[in-house]
């Protein structure tokens, strides 16, 4: 008990914080002079329930691919990794449609009249893999292939900078398959939810975008399963499709890009290791040093580096509003929540961030000091 000055014995009971009167209040005045959304980044039922309980106004990042790490569902993406052929990989991806379909009408009933922003399925193949002899030997024997085989195999996927390598977007169109899968689970699920009375604003957003014929592409494939799907269900639904920038290029490119995406969500995560040519992985065996010199302010990891990475944003908010007048524009990487990141988002005149769940009271309330402070100051 840091206030007391104690340490306390074994485990003392935990209480849930109270969501009083007081606080709901003070959060209603703060929405009262706000001028920039809050949603949420949420990748489960769980974390979903926790930003309705802080009245987030949708889900601005759905991580999908977390979903794939449950259960037996990891096993079932280890197949699909050592399928040769896209029928193979077809047939053990619909394995998982339903697995994946109930897992998006659970986030869209708890959701229900809110915005659900599904980011795609994003990291490198190999995190799938084991990376020890006992867990090559248990997968040899789960997929029927010789030990050598999967070795040999687990080393061809192998990357020496997989966050740069075939991720992303790059995967949708390498093996479009997983791509197909995953829209078909979200359209389905958003019939389900329909046929149920729930309406829901859903968006897919396209992860590490670089060029508008990626977006073209992947616009034409999914627009492709949403009419399969509405032809079998006979039921419409509607969604908006955008990109995650997370590239320089793409921002440098948000012109072009915005011909086949309604908004442009920024992804200061990846987009900060790649202005500075800087793996966030490693960042810290030297960052402190860095920041004690005066090399950086701060970790740009934890601080939004408004004027190098700031300037990229900046540059690709005016070039997609020249390409789409209308284009919806917010900010989701773990910046989304600091004071200084929603300042600079009021400034470009964001439609609105997204942050952790729980940092969701504060955002609401920081965003409505800034408002005030423009307000007050002569």
């Amino acid at each position: 008990d840091g206030s007391r000055g104690q340490v306390l014995a074994g485990e003392p009971p935990m209480l849930e914080a109270a969501l009083d009167g007081a606080f709901q209040t003070l959060l209603e005045w703060a929405d009262d002079f706000r001028d920039i959304g809050v949603r949420a980044n949420a990748d489960t039922p769980a974390d979903a329930q926790t930003a309705r309980n802080f009245a987030a106004e949708g889900i601005g990042l759905c991580r999908t691919e977390h979903m794939f790490f449950e259960g037996d569902r990891l096993g079932v993406m280890r197949e699909m990794i050592f399928a040769e052929e896209s029928d193979d990989r077809k047939e053990v991806l619909d394995r998982l449609l339903p697995m994946q379909r109930a897992d998006f009408q659970a986030l869209f009933e708890i959701m229900e009249g809110k915005n659900v922003c599904v980011r795609l399925f994003d990291p490198p193949l190999h995190e799938f893999l084991p990376s020890d002899k006992a867990g090559m030997r248990d997968l040899a024997e789960q997929v029927a292939l010789p030990l050598p085989d999967v070795i040999e195999r687990i080393d061809a996927l192998a990357e020496y900078n997989p966050m740069l390598g075939m991720r992303g977007v790059r995967l949708g169109i390498a093996i479009p398959e997983i791509y197909d899968m995953q829209t078909r689970a979200i359209f389905e699920a958003l019939v389900a939810v329909g046929r149920k009375g729930i309406s829901i604003n859903v968006e897919i957003m396209i992860p590490l975008v670089s060029a508008m014929r990626e977006v073209e592409l992947q616009k034409a494939r999914i627009n492709g399963v949403a009419n399969a799907v509405r032809a079998k269900s006979k039921a419409d639904f509607t969604y908006r499709l955008g990109v995650m920038v997370e590239t320089p290029r793409a921002a440098l490119r948000a012109q072009d890009i915005v011909e086949h995406a309604e908004f442009l969500s920024f992804g200061t995560n990846d987009l900060t290791q790649m202005t500075y040519g800087l793996s966030r992985d490693d960042a810290g065996r030297f960052m402190s040093s860095y920041v004690q010199q005066g090399v950086y302010v701060e970790d740009p990891f934890h601080t939004l580096d408004i004027e190098g990475v700031g300037e990229l944003i900046s540059i690709g908010a005016a070039r997609g509003r020249l390409g789409r007048s209308d284009v919806v524009l917010s900010l989701c990487g773990e910046h989304g929540g600091d004071r200084s990141a929603i300042a600079f988002c009021r400034a470009q005149q964001f439609d609105y961030i997204s942050c952790s769940p729980f940092r969701v009271p504060v955002a609401r309330l920081t965003a409505a000091q800034l408002a005030l402070a423009d307000k007050v100051s002569p």
